[in-house]
């Protein structure tokens, strides 16, 4: 393989590891802070916690990627991955375990949180020419939803067979977060494998080092997308995928078994229409796409709640996924394509701590209903949800990509 081939391969296969491990740790997350005596409130603090720390750590590593070296960041970030794994292992104290979700790299959600996205969307834009960027994104969101599908898979069934060789919920619980350590350190491997082809050129990389945040020309764009990432996250944050595993747990007493194939279908059904997604923007644009496609999903998502028995509720939930994915590459790419390449890593990483932000206020918010089964949290993100596409809209409809449709 040529050395960008090799450096895309590898990006594609850390991506599909960290997702497959943030996919097996979100089943049982909620229910292992539950476990350990921890109630509503103080999980929806620690939910916080973990999303604004991964802000914090975000936009440290990621307004430097540019300038200190891409791999070097990357390798950063998977050594805090390993030490967040391992402290949630070493102690069950709420304040040490809150500090930990501060410092570490967690993911409640099933989804990207750290670094790691914002670096790699960079690197990907320079490896590739600008007319496949979208097609490669979709493939890429493809790889680690399909892996975040098959954790949420093993997870749930592996820590429900545990239990029936006679293993403690608790002890099973415990040994995904070991396997969320070992996940850390295989992508710290990978990245050491990485080539300069990734790396921003020394000339653009002073310019970026002597701008703010890493961004010149691009700073009002990059606001604007960030306050609307922010309220787009604001509203998912209500709904992780270790909360609605909670959520199907408390309402129809799903077991660990059926989360994971519950999460499994519906993240293969996300990572399918990823690959629709770069087909309907090349025809449509990727503003058209992104609100089209995030809409009825949204209203879906209301009706979830509604349902009442445990089969209509996931198959609503199934259908919702077919298409909430559809925005994720197509964001990706509009925000690649509308910033100069020397403010990439930035821009992805700022909109990435925006959407951080976001979600980790949420969980504060929803924390009285976490342990209630009600279904406050879908009705409030759906309806966010539903304002932020008619504001991005709004705000972008006349601002088309350069690789839009004429």
């Amino acid at each position: 393989m040529s050395p960008i081939g090799r450096d895309a391969a590898l990006l594609f296969a850390a991506r599909s590891i960290r997702l497959f491990a943030y996919g097996f740790l979100s089943i049982v997350f909620v229910l292992y802070l539950a476990r350990i005596g921890m109630g509503g409130p103080a999980i929806g603090l620690l939910l916080a916690l973990t999303l604004l720390g991964d802000a914090a750590i975000s936009l440290w590593i990621t307004t430097r990627a540019d300038r200190v070296g891409r791999r070097r960041m990357l390798i950063v970030g998977a050594a805090l991955m390993v030490a967040g794994g391992v402290a949630f292992l070493l102690t069950q104290r709420p304040e040490l375990l809150m500090l930990a979700a501060i410092v570490g790299v967690i993911s409640p959600s099933g989804h990207e949180v750290g670094p790691f996205l914002s670096i790699e969307q960079a690197a990907l834009s320079q490896l590739v020419p600008d007319q496949q960027r979208t097609r490669v994104f979709a493939w890429y969101n493809l790889a680690g939803t399909s892996a975040t599908a098959l954790g949420a898979l093993a997870g749930g069934w592996l820590t429900q067979l545990a239990q029936l060789r006679g293993m403690t919920d608790l002890e099973a619980y415990r040994g995904l977060l070991a396997g969320y350590a070992v996940a850390g350190g295989m992508l710290g491997l990978l990245f050491t494998r990485l080539s300069p082809a990734i790396e921003v050129a020394p000339a653009e990389a002073e310019a970026t080092g002597s701008s703010r945040f890493g961004l010149h020309r691009s700073a009002g764009v990059v606001t604007r997308l960030s306050a609307l990432f922010a309220l787009d996250a604001f509203a998912g944050g209500f709904v992780l995928q270790s909360v609605m595993a909670y959520w199907f747990h408390t309402r129809f007493g799903a077991s660990e078994g059926t989360l994971g194939s519950l999460f499994f279908g519906a993240n293969l059904m996300a990572a399918a229409s990823s690959l629709m997604a770069h087909r309907i923007a090349a025809r449509f644009g990727l503003v058209n796409t992104m609100v089209c496609t995030h809409l009825p999903s949204n209203v879906l998502l209301i009706l979830v709640p509604l349902m009442p028995t445990l089969g209509s509720a996931m198959a609503l939930l199934l259908v919702r996924f077919m298409i909430s994915q559809m925005d994720v590459p197509t964001r990706q790419s509009y925000t690649m394509a509308v910033v100069a390449p020397d403010e990439r890593a930035a821009a992805a990483g700022i909109t990435g701590i925006a959407r951080s932000v976001g979600a980790g206020v949420a969980p504060v918010l929803g924390g009285a209903f976490l342990l209630t089964g009600s279904g406050v949290p879908f009705f409030v993100a759906g309806g966010l949800k539903i304002v932020y596409d008619l504001l991005l809209y709004r705000a972008f409809r006349r601002r088309p990509a350069p690789t839009d449709p004429a």
